[in-house]
């Protein structure tokens, strides 16, 4: 009887329908994972003339990196560029959402102006910066010499702004992207609930933090997680801004990686910052989506 019952179960239409996805994901994921963990084991380079033959030297492309000054220093920009582009992007994009959600005459030529740079490519809207952070004659420098300001910043050329100028595109660039998930969760929120607190004299600050924001969890975990990925992944702009300088001041991951495979010609090293990447992402979506859970437990 249970051989019988386990026979109906079984359905090979999933395993069918499922293989597909199951395939890619071996093929395009697993196995370039894999095989970045196996050469970063080694040390090879490679040049025009010649490849050179690998050496097993076990961890130590991992000890060069984590004792090289500035790879650290890359990990740092890093970090400083997820810190100051997701929660920034983030919460304007909620508040856009918040804004653009109501019933007024023209409101979506707003909704268009804020999702617009979206629709920019990276380096599109990075050659538009350009023309903000020009030294001399820049919308920036002219607007810090109306309010006073009488020097002349050159924003991706300074070592101490070069970063910032980064992080400020991307936040423009992220903003109105993340304000249309936003703005689909809050259609989406059920319309008693905000009845039910008017009834009981709610103000508004207490509805937005008593009941939108925890109703909206959900897809804040879901656009969190995917600001985080955008943030390692995305460096076209650095290529037209600043070339990940000056000193490699606005240098991160993803770019130093590019560097070490294409420029340095450095197999291993390149493998073993993949392996870095991949660890990175791995742990803050599962961080991410397990305090998500708990929470929502």
């Amino acid at each position: 009887m249970r051989s019988r019952s386990a026979r109906k179960q079984f359905n090979p239409l999933v395993y069918i329908l499922l293989a597909p996805t199951a395939i890619f994901v071996a093929v395009f994921t697993v196995w370039p994972v894999l095989l970045s963990l196996y050469q970063s084991f080694f040390l090879q380079r490679m040049n025009i003339v010649r490849f050179r033959e690998p050496t097993f030297i076990g961890l130590g492309n991992y000890i060069t990196l984590f004792t090289d000054q500035y790879f650290l220093q890359v990990i740092k920009n890093t970090f400083s560029y997820i810190i100051g582009t997701v929660p920034i992007s983030i919460l304007l994009g909620f508040l856009f959402a918040l804004l653009v959600n109501r019933k007024l005459r023209g409101i979506g030529l707003f909704r268009l102006a804020f999702f617009h740079p979206m629709v920019l490519p990276m380096v599109s809207a990075a050659t538009i910066w350009l023309f903000f952070f020009t030294p001399d004659y820049g919308l920036f420098n002219t607007a810090l010499g109306f309010l006073g300001y009488s020097g002349s910043e050159n924003w991706t050329g300074n070592p101490n702004l070069a970063l910032l100028s980064v992080i400020i595109v991307a936040i423009w660039k992220n903003s109105g992207y993340y304000m249309i998930f936003y703005l689909a969760g809050i259609q989406n929120l059920p319309s008693d609930v905000y009845e039910a607190a008017a009834l009981d004299g709610a103000n508004g600050w207490q509805v937005l933090w008593r009941i939108t924001f925890p109703l909206l969890r959900r897809t804040t975990v879901f656009i969190t997680t995917i600001a985080f990925i955008d943030a390692f992944r995305t460096v076209d702009h650095i290529f037209v801004l600043t070339g990940g300088g000056p000193s490699r001041s606005s240098t991160v991951l993803l770019f130093e990686l590019w560097q070490q495979r294409f420029e340095y010609q450095n197999i291993g090293i390149s493998a073993a910052i993949t392996v870095i990447f991949v660890i990175i992402l791995l742990a803050f979506t599962i961080t991410n989506f397990i305090v998500s859970e708990r929470k929502e437990g």
